[in-house]
Parts: C-alpha cells; structure tokens; sequence
C-alpha cells in the first residue's frame, strides 16, 4: 500500500482518482477488512453496516479554494483519534460503497481497495494549514472535552 508524505501528494490523488475517496481512521485494512466491515456506533455498541469513513471529494460551495486547504480540513477534524482509540489507529485512503450514514452522517463504507497511508508529516502540514486560518474558536471534533447533560 502507498504512503502519502504530502499533502500534495494526496490533493494529487484526489484531482486524478475516478472514484469517490474516503479516510478512514483505524488500525488499518490489515485489520479491518479481514474481519466483516462494520463500525459499533460508540454510545451504543450497536453494529452498523460497513466502515465508519469520511469523504474526500470537495463539495461545490467549495468553490475555487484550494483544494489542499479542504484535506487539511478533512484531516485536522479527527485527528485527535489516535489518542483517543489508542496505538496503530493512524489515517489511511479508500475507495468503497456507501452503504448507510452513521450517528454522525458519516458515510458507512465497503471498502473496494486500500489506496495507501497518511504520513504524519500530511498531519502536521494538514494542522498547520488549519491554524494558519485564524480561527480560534474552531478545532477538532473531539468529544472528550464536551460536558454531559446535567
């Protein structure tokens, strides 16, 4: 499987790949695609149909921004998974089938083909890019520091 070292080494990939691309974070198709493809919903255990993944396509009101700066975006939400999910868990480029939505709209996906790794030098230009933005108020989408009902 490729690894991808840059962030423009993956805009690359998604200008010139026919197929629809989604990330996936986890411990990677070694692991994943032996087994049945299905994510647990989180909050309850409950099997879902197919691999929790996100879309890499750029969506129309995108515009002409760069397409790197929307990776980035991509990446930047969920890279706290690593330390969330523990050891191995790292992002990595898939082709597949959308076959539902998850708890939070993301796409459940069968895998097709594993296309390759994201370094983590493509995370850290990825975070740089997005701090690079000024947005104080805005960062991953990390639960952990979300306060419970009550």
């Amino acid at each position: 499987m490729a690894t991808y070292a840059a962030l423009r080494q993956l805009a690359d990939l998604v200008r010139c790949e026919p197929r629809e691309l989604f990330v996936r974070w986890s411990r990677g198709p070694g692991v994943d695609l032996p087994r049945e493809q299905s994510s647990r919903d989180e909050l309850t255990g409950t099997p879902m149909p197919g691999l929790s993944a996100n879309p890499l396509a750029v969506e129309p009101w995108w515009g002409e921004r760069p397409l790197e700066l929307w990776l980035a975006r991509r990446l930047y939400d969920y890279h706290h998974l690593p330390d969330l999910r523990g050891p191995g868990v790292r992002p990595w480029v898939l082709t597949g089938d959308v076959v539902g939505r998850g708890p939070d709209n993301e796409p459940l996906v069968v895998c097709r083909e594993a296309l390759g790794w994201i370094a983590d030098p493509v995370l850290a230009e990825a975070a740089r890019l997005v701090d690079a933005q000024g947005a104080r108020t805005w960062g991953p989408l990390d639960r952990r520091s979300v306060p419970g009902p009550g």
